[in-house]
């Protein structure tokens, strides 16, 4: 039985008042197909189409999440390209089914911006517009949403996220108040910020401290817990002193390392891991953090397990 179709007036007015679960509901269509639909609207009639509840997002400073017993997953610079889907996202994907987590974090760099960056082209590359690097981001973040549908979702600001509002408030400043001029007007179902605290003694953001000894450093200077992205390190430091025991983690990335975003390296060895980072909480308090860590292409490493994925 074909799915119905329904008209651009339709269309709009559902995603208008109900937004992307709306239109899926009365068409049965996939959410991606949503999504690209939306894109073709938006430029048949020359204007964004907005869902209820879009704010324009100034990135408030904390978001503050309270979890007593369960699970929160931690994935961070996914640098999405369209067309590449990396092991560490496939991971993320099936371990949120899996674990059904408490809350998602996308720590920063969903978006990696590389046809704005401030770097200089190598050799001339042909690099994906920012388009379809948001539409890519968009069918990554929906399929890890629609894999753990209850699970809160946030996402703190990094700084390859950043150069999406950077470049528009740099070349067309008057247009910084429409809808769409921020990254988050392109995810509505994340909640943006800096920082996430979680319980008050875990605080989840994109980066702080830099080198080798930055996850020893970021709970040293901090007197938390701190869970990081950024150095793309994957790695737990435990610190111990007269509070008991915190953790410095870094939760590598979600990209593959050896990945076309990552050509400017030019090829020299780099100490960087693809996984992620799966935080249990126990009566409200940390357990040690465990880390998934990709063994190679379709294969994953999680609390004494391989995992094909």
């Amino acid at each position: 039985m074909p799915l119905p179709k329904i008209s651009i007036d339709e269309f709009v007015r559902l995603f208008e008042t109900g937004g992307v679960k709306a239109v899926v509901a009365q068409t049965g269509v996939a959410e991606r197909n949503v999504y690209t639909r939306r894109r073709n609207i938006e430029n048949s009639i020359g204007r964004l189409l907005v869902p209820p509840g879009l704010k324009k997002y100034n990135h408030p400073e904390r978001f503050l999440l309270s979890v007593k017993d369960g699970i929160v997953m931690v994935g961070s610079d996914c640098h999405y390209w369209p067309n590449i889907i990396s092991t560490a996202h496939r991971a993320f994907v099936h371990l949120a089914k899996e674990l059904q987590p408490k809350a998602i974090i996308m720590n920063g760099d969903v978006f990696d911006g590389a046809s704005i960056s401030r770097h200089p082209p190598i050799g001339w590359e042909s690099v994906p517009d920012v388009e379809q690097e948001v539409n890519a981001a968009q069918e990554r973040m929906a399929e890890i949403r629609d894999a753990a549908p209850n699970a809160k979702r946030i996402w703190p600001l990094g700084n390859h996220d950043a150069r999406f509002e950077m470049r528009l408030a740099t070349v067309a400043p008057e247009f910084a108040r429409m809808n769409g001029f921020h990254l988050k007007d392109h995810f509505p179902y994340w909640h943006p910020c800096y920082s996430c605290w979680i319980n008050d003694d875990v605080v989840v953001k994109h980066r702080w401290k830099g080198g080798v000894h930055a996850t020893h450093n970021n709970t040293l200077g901090s007197g938390k817990t701190m869970v990081t992205g950024h150095l793309h390190s994957l790695k737990v430091t435990p610190y111990s002193d007269y509070n008991g025991t915190r953790y410095g983690v870094d939760t590598g990335t979600l990209a593959d390392p050896e990945g076309p975003q990552f050509a400017y390296s030019e090829d020299n060895p780099h100490n960087q891991r693809q996984g992620f980072a799966v935080l249990k909480f126990w009566k409200g308090k940390l357990l040690p953090p465990a880390l998934v860590t990709v063994l190679d292409e379709g294969r994953v490493h999680f609390r004494g397990e391989v995992i094909d994925v």
